[in-house]
């Protein structure tokens, strides 16, 4: 099976010098047009599968990427924020707080919600449990029978599950800039 991880577009967080302050960040105007430009990147069928984060900003990229196609859209904490690398000092900032199911189901009604977590997240757990948790949704993923799975994430979270399914070490230059993607085998 194949990973599609794709970064959201850009968001009023990056765009701003304070913007790591921001509640629930929304895509700004470029960052909307980064997700339509999806469209031609990765033209996308009924067949296809899209698992994303609880923010905000992933889902505004996954609603514009996926305008007009009927395929199977599903929202998880196990792909929300994660901090990259780790550092048990770091706390979750405002822009990182994931939406809860109430909100995500009332605003994106579109989505199915799947997964735990949906309090703590991912964001600064453990590596062992952050492992656990992946191990899970890869799991699950495989489950649904695709040979090739889309997750609209963060940067940091992309980089978290690239090290760990490739078992190579990873830093903050790996990272993806928006809307861009890496495709990663899982067997």
């Amino acid at each position: 099976m194949e990973l599609v991880f794709v970064r959201h577009g850009e968001g009023e967080h990056t765009a701003t010098t304070d913007g790591l302050h921001t509640l629930h960040p929304v895509l700004t105007t470029r960052g909307e047009r980064q997700a339509i430009k999806l469209q031609e990147t990765w033209s996308l069928s009924s067949e296809d599968l899209l698992i994303v984060s609880p923010t905000v900003r992933t889902l505004q990229t996954a609603e514009r990427w996926t305008e007009d196609i009927s395929c199977r859209r599903f929202v998880s904490p196990a792909v929300g924020p994660r901090m990259f690398p780790q550092k048990k000092e770091w706390k979750t900032l405002p822009c990182d707080r994931t939406l809860g199911k109430d909100r995500v189901s009332a605003e994106f009604p579109d989505f199915h919600l799947i997964g735990e977590r949906w309090e703590e997240g991912i964001n600064d757990i453990p590596e062992k449990e952050f492992v656990d948790v992946a191990s899970e949704l890869i799991h699950w993923c495989k489950q649904q029978g695709k040979d090739r799975v889309f997750v609209v994430t963060h940067d940091g979270t992309m980089t978290a599950y690239r090290q760990w399914i490739e078992g190579r070490p990873l830093t903050r230059e790996d990272f993806p800039k928006e809307t861009d993607w890496v495709r990663v085998k899982v067997e």
